[in-house]
């Protein structure tokens, strides 16, 4: 987090945190294993689907920002906050490294030298994994593929997995993560690691994700209308 505060302080662009965000936990996870010795399936498998999903996601947001400016949010925060550099150090990169940690814990508990995999919780885990990364990755891409097209310019995706959820790319990453921590639960009590998909839940729902996004869409003229007939997060749930 250090490193990247330097480099978002020299290009004078902090939108660069949101592309180490899967890469981050691609090196937590290759922390833990290394030295790579009892790699069981259970240890196999976390390595795999971490890094599969850290590097699609930061390498699909690396594309979305190239060549663009700042994110509307790290752009709004540096004309009203005091402090900027200082306040961005500890609020922005500190803080989101120490969610990060909390965040992995299930990858903690997966590498624990005690830890022996369970089937039930491996498969049911594994499969939310799936149907969680299938949603993150179809819903970016169906965005990519809307903005490509000048006829949609001003207009709101409304199609896809976008017609069932706001946010489906955050309700798949939530779900991903619910996924890790049943795979994880054989490693540490429940009732611990379970802080895990709470704190990326509670943060994409309430937080970080869907009420600074909502908030830009505000005064869309397409706004109300979408979102009287779109659930928030959850598909299917109003």
């Amino acid at each position: 987090m250090n490193l990247m505060f330097g480099l978002a302080m020299i290009l004078k662009n902090n939108s660069i945190i949101d592309i180490f965000w899967g890469i981050g936990f691609i090196l937590i996870t290759s922390i833990l294993a290394f030295p790579f010795i009892n790699i069981i399936f259970e240890k196999t498998l976390i390595i795999a689907l971490v890094t599969i999903w850290g590097s699609r996601l930061s390498i699909h947001i690396y594309f979305r920002n190239k060549g663009k400016p700042e994110d509307f949010r790290y752009a709004s925060w540096r004309k009203t906050w005091k402090f900027f550099a200082f306040r961005s150090y500890f609020q922005i990169f500190i803080l989101q490294g120490f969610v990060m940690m909390v965040i992995a814990i299930p990858l903690v508990a997966v590498f624990n030298t005690k830890f022996v995999g369970n089937v039930y919780s491996t498969t049911v885990g594994c499969l939310l994994f799936i149907i969680g990364f299938g949603f993150e990755y179809i819903a970016d891409y169906q965005m990519q593929q809307f903005r490509k097209l000048p006829k949609n310019k001003g207009h709101l995706i409304k199609s896809g997995l976008w017609r069932l959820s706001r946010h489906p790319n955050y309700f798949g990453e939530a779900l991903l993560w619910w996924g890790l921590w049943i795979i994880s639960i054989p490693g540490t009590p429940w009732y611990y690691s379970i802080i895990s998909p709470l704190v990326i839940t509670l943060m994409l729902r309430f937080v970080s994700g869907v009420p600074m996004l909502e908030k830009k869409y505000t005064h869309h003229p397409e706004w109300e209308d979408y979102k009287n007939r779109t659930p928030v997060f959850i598909p299917w749930l109003k």
